[in-house]
């Protein structure tokens, strides 16, 4: 990272869920009314940047309301930081007049590709973990950071399989990227649940490897189950509630951080906003059932938990 990068803006540490088309009104009405205490869910918003690269109309409109009252975050999905022919140099000229316009308090995208030199994909593949794969994702991460004037957050992954010639783990990796660039991490605990799941790991091994100083966000969301003949497969489609053992990892991983900002990220199968928000609101219960536990650690450092 360059000298005198300056950093993200921050996210409140409490309870954010995703902007939905369907959701607009609704989310307006409630935020704007201030039906919740301070604190309470929705406290921010994330928003897909990509959906919102037009000049103007209505999801201008209602981006343009919401961002009067509420923090945004950008998680953008098509920057393929990834690819060997570099960040998509369109996808980035677009995001960065986007966050001029709008000045969201954190940005985001992926520790994956999605295209090659002549070809787009719909998915977000996964990279090699090796010295010259950290290099080259290294090199793009600080290309896009320059650009924006800003760090970002990058998140790690959902797995189905492993490459061969893997030289560190995924928590050492992202470390060493962090170290490299100045950028943070976004850490999804579901995306662990499925990648443990999924290539035989141990999910509380990997969420304790993270160091929660570097961990900017935190998204929860759920994910689809295939049962077959050699075990469970683990499908990351954020299409339903937030599961137990993500619940459990993500009280594991707060006993260490202490109060983050987290995202209720729900993409597929979206419900009515009544029922996202009863979901963020049990992630909202879990944080302040964690913080008063670690007070009582504080206090009663011998105590048991």
């Amino acid at each position: 990272m360059l000298a005198g990068m300056p950093t993200s803006l921050s996210l409140p540490p409490h309870v954010g869920v995703g902007l939905k088309p369907q959701h607009y009104a609704e989310a307006l009405e409630e935020v704007s009314a201030s039906i919740h205490p301070r604190g309470q869910p929705p406290a921010w918003f994330e928003v897909h940047p990509q959906n919102y690269f037009g000049a103007g109309g209505p999801p201008h409109r209602w981006l343009s309301a919401f961002a009067e009252i509420a923090p945004l975050s950008f998680h953008s999905v098509g920057l393929s930081l990834g690819s060997a022919e570099g960040v998509n140099q369109d996808e980035l000229s677009q995001l960065s007049a986007l966050c001029e316009r709008y000045a969201p308090a954190m940005v985001s995208d992926h520790l994956s590709w999605s295209g090659s030199a002549s070809n787009r994909y719909p998915d977000l593949l996964p990279v090699p973990y090796t010295a010259e794969a950290l290099d080259h994702f290294a090199a793009q991460v600080g290309l896009v950071q320059e650009r924006l004037g800003r760090t970002i957050l990058v998140e790690n992954p959902s797995r189905y399989l492993a490459f061969v010639g893997d030289t560190m783990s995924e928590a050492d990796f992202l470390h060493d990227l962090c170290r490299r660039t100045g950028c943070g991490l976004l850490l999804d605990i579901n995306n662990i649940e499925v990648s443990a799941t999924n290539l035989g790991l141990d999910a509380a091994a990997m969420v304790d490897a993270f160091d929660p100083a570097l961990v900017g966000e935190v998204h929860l969301a759920g994910h689809a189950r295939e049962d077959h003949e050699h075990g469970p497969l683990l499908i990351d489609d954020h299409g339903s509630k937030v599961s137990p053992v993500t619940w459990h990892l993500f009280e594991r991983f707060l006993l260490r951080s202490g109060p983050v900002p987290v995202l209720i990220e729900w993409d597929t199968n979206v419900p009515d906003f009544p029922d996202l928000l009863a979901e963020a609101q049990l992630a909202d219960a879990v944080m302040k059932r964690v913080a008063r536990l670690r007070q009582s650690l504080r206090s009663y450092p011998h105590a048991v938990a």
